[in-house]
């Protein structure tokens, strides 16, 4: 029996369902990025007008300085924010329906200072590239990530909170010792890649996300089902044929590998894993886990971010990093002002 306010299709042993007001809310999302990207590849110190935009990514615009601009600086810093920001939806979705806590995201549990560790020991150690810098982020992340779950093997959502913000205290400590015991330039570069930018982000950087996105995304969405059962319990997930440990463990290396990835191409953001599933489901008013919706929320709220970043009242341009956290702490205040718990 399908539920009430749902669609669904068959293809042989495969079907799907879905609700309108979803299907409506993704597109009101991506026109909302269609938008700001539209405005962000206008702004800068050359400030152009949505046909000048357009024409410059067709490569038919009068001025060539136009195209090069639109092309070779502002679409992959634009290209690089959209697939960090739906990775990091996706990852914070992921996490905080495993947690069953409005609070289980990637940087509050620790696992993206965790990624931060082996991105800067690659920084500051080998001088690495952003291929490099990705892969000793993820690996990073995934050892983070096992550690947490081992020691909160034993326990529910709040457990693997607390011990994951234990554990990237620590981690944090430790990046602080890094950069203090390197040479002054290079501690300078980790220092600029922590607090979080998407300046001079070039197509390194793009097709870096689009792999990690690639990658550790489907298993996430093929898991779906799996993922709504583990909400129930484990008790539950168990009677109904659902192998725990297995299925909790691909989730969780799969939702570590999205936000180690993204944090390998931007640095540590914060607010978008915590914030864009919840708004997600808010706007779809569905009790499936906003997985797609999640992550195109994600991705409008780091385009967002990056316009405010880029026009601040102040007049300084601001790492995007630091615009983030900042928004993420007042809505961390609210979120928990509003029923006295997150």
């Amino acid at each position: 029996m399908r539920p009430s306010g749902t669609l669904g299709l068959r293809l042989g042993r495969w079907s799907w369902l879905w609700r309108p007001r979803s299907l409506l809310v993704c597109l009101a999302l991506l026109l909302a990025c269609g938008v700001l990207a539209v405005l962000l590849l206008g702004t800068g110190t050359i400030r152009l007008a949505p046909g000048q935009v357009l024409a410059g990514l067709l490569g038919g615009a009068d001025d060539p300085t136009i195209t090069r601009v639109v092309q070779r600086i502002r679409l992959p810093r634009l290209l690089t924010a959209l697939l960090v920001g739906a990775a990091l939806g996706v990852s914070g979705a992921v996490f905080q329906s495993l947690s069953r806590n409005a609070l289980g995201s990637p940087d509050v549990i620790g696992f993206t200072t965790g990624a931060a560790t082996g991105a800067i020991t690659a920084i500051i150690l080998f001088g690495a590239g952003a291929l490099a810098t990705a892969l000793g982020a993820v690996g990073s992340g995934l050892v983070t990530a096992l550690v947490v779950l081992l020691l909160a093997r034993r326990g529910g959502g709040y457990r693997l909170i607390l011990i994951g913000i234990g554990v990237g205290t620590v981690l944090s400590g430790v990046n602080t010792l890094l950069m203090v015991m390197s040479h002054v330039d290079m501690a300078m570069s980790a220092q600029i890649w922590l607090a979080g930018s998407l300046a001079a982000r070039g197509w390194p950087h793009v097709w870096t996300a689009a792999a990690g996105l690639a990658l550790f995304a489907p298993p996430v969405l093929v898991a779906a089902r799996q993922l709504l059962l583990l909400e129930m319990g484990d008790d539950m997930a168990a009677q109904l044929g659902l192998r725990v440990g297995r299925a909790r463990m691909v989730l969780v290396l799969a939702a570590v590998g999205l936000s180690s990835v993204a944090t390998a191409c931007t640095g540590p953001i914060a607010f978008i894993a915590l914030a864009g599933p919840q708004i997600a489901r808010r706007l779809t008013r569905t009790p499936g886990v906003p997985l797609v919706s999640g992550a195109l929320a994600g991705a409008a709220l780091l385009l967002a971010a990056d316009m405010i970043s880029q026009n601040p009242p102040w007049n300084l341009t601001a790492p995007i990093g630091l615009t983030t956290g900042f928004l993420g702490g007042l809505y961390l205040i609210l979120l928990i002002a509003r029923d006295g718990r997150p």
